[in-house]
């Protein structure tokens, strides 16, 4: 059994924390008092119902604690898993929440091994081997899907950690955090590499990428098949029976968002700065395209029916997916704006929120008031609670999931 510390317990931290503790003694930690709180009393801070019922009904070893130097000083590995968002005006990732528990461990216990799970930019981790002369500093990418964090770490595709040739001692720390992984999931045989710390950072941002390509390339399909007044599902169901393309991830939406695409596509985009490309930046202008092109077709629907000059378009959920309570970069956040500008009245129905306003637009926590207000209702997934107003909703969802 070993002492693991997990700093930050968002999706991937507080997924980990779950998985580890199966087997060993394991810390989360947090700086948000009501967040250590719901956790010790095993309840989950994050919605995702697996991690709610492993927590409520596991034997698990985990403790959560706001006290980052006394969980840090007793374990044998530190999991970094903070926030590292894409700033525009730098066009880079802010590290620094892991630059500062990089620190805080190296100052209570350098003998731990460091693992940082946060998206970094390409070459990150080695950059900080040598700020700190950090020489027990590895990275592990995460590839998990919001609302299903914990299942893709009990069925991973696959595990990776990022750790410097030649350095025996750490390799073999970097194979037992592996088999730490690997013991906690459900799945077996699971594909397992040891990679050089800066390309297991580039398989992470890639992998993202091609998904964000993948969102795009279906999206673009969309809007040429709505413009053109073709059925957009029999044209996604023949491109793909094509098995070099299949059919998944297929679904039509108002452009990806959320935790990773958006941002994970920018910062690759800006590694790539001094290296010929087309692609990268294509994908990255899309989605602004797509999320343009679909305030445009909400406010055709919208002058269509209203009845004055006044249009209000109701935006049903903030979330990006189902089983998820994340607004972060969601596509309708810019729509919202879009719609703004050109002059609607924006309301919003969104059950997770409390409050009457959200950045600047109504709130409205009556679904059938919220029906009534609207002229028309942009939602990116239906529900069966919008098939009372079905002719009022615009949607490009064709499959009617994820």
């Amino acid at each position: 059994m070993s002492v693991i510390a997990i700093a930050g317990t968002g999706y991937v931290g507080l997924s980990n924390a779950v998985l580890l503790a199966q087997h060993n003694e394991v810390y989360a930690v947090d700086i948000v008092p009501e967040k250590v709180e719901l956790i010790n009393q095993r309840k989950s801070p994050i919605a995702d119902k697996e991690i709610e019922e492993y927590l409520a009904e596991k034997p698990l070893n985990l403790t959560a604690t706001l006290d980052g130097e006394a969980a840090y000083a007793k374990a044998e590995y530190v999991v970094i898993s903070t926030p590292t968002n894409y700033d525009e005006e730098k066009y880079h990732f802010d590290t620094s929440s892991v630059e500062a528990v990089i620190e805080q461990v190296l100052a209570v216990n350098p003998q731990a091994v460091i693992v940082v799970k946060s998206t970094v930019p390409v070459g990150f981790t080695e950059n900080m081997r040598q700020k700190y002369q950090a020489d027990k500093l590895i990275f592990s990418p995460e590839f998990l899907r919001e609302g299903k964090a914990l299942y893709d770490n009990l069925y991973p595709s696959r595990i990776i950690v990022g750790v410097p040739e030649g350095d025996a001692e750490l390799i073999l720390a970097a194979q037992k955090f592996a088999q730490l992984l690997q013991q906690g999931a459900v799945k077996e045989n699971i594909p397992t590499l040891l990679l050089k710390p800066t390309e297991a950072e580039a398989v992470k941002l890639f992998a993202n990428t091609y998904l964000a390509l993948r969102v795009s390339y279906f999206n673009e399909l969309d809007t040429y098949a709505e413009l053109k007044g073709l059925d957009v599902q029999q044209i996604i169901d023949g491109v793909g029976l094509d098995p070099r393309i299949g059919a998944h991830y297929n679904n039509p939406s108002f452009g990806y968002g959320g935790y990773c695409l958006p941002k994970d596509t920018k910062q690759l985009l800006a590694n790539y700065h001094d290296v010929p490309q087309n692609l990268i930046e294509a994908i990255v202008a899309a989605n602004d395209t797509r999320k343009k092109h679909i305030a445009e077709r909400i406010l055709a629907k919208a002058r269509s029916v209203a009845k004055g000059d006044k249009l209000t378009v109701g935006i049903y959920r903030l979330i990006m997916k189902a089983n998820s309570d994340n607004f972060r970069q969601s596509a309708i956040q810019s729509i919202m704006q879009l719609l703004r500008k050109a002059g609607a009245d924006v309301v919003i129905y969104e059950p997770t929120l409390m409050t009457d306003e959200f950045c600047g637009f109504k709130v409205m926590h009556d679904l059938a008031d919220f029906v009534e207000n609207s002229d028309v209702i942009a939602a990116n997934r239906m529900t069966e609670e919008l098939n009372i107003c079905r002719d009022k909703v615009y949607t490009r969802d064709i499959f009617f999931r994820d």
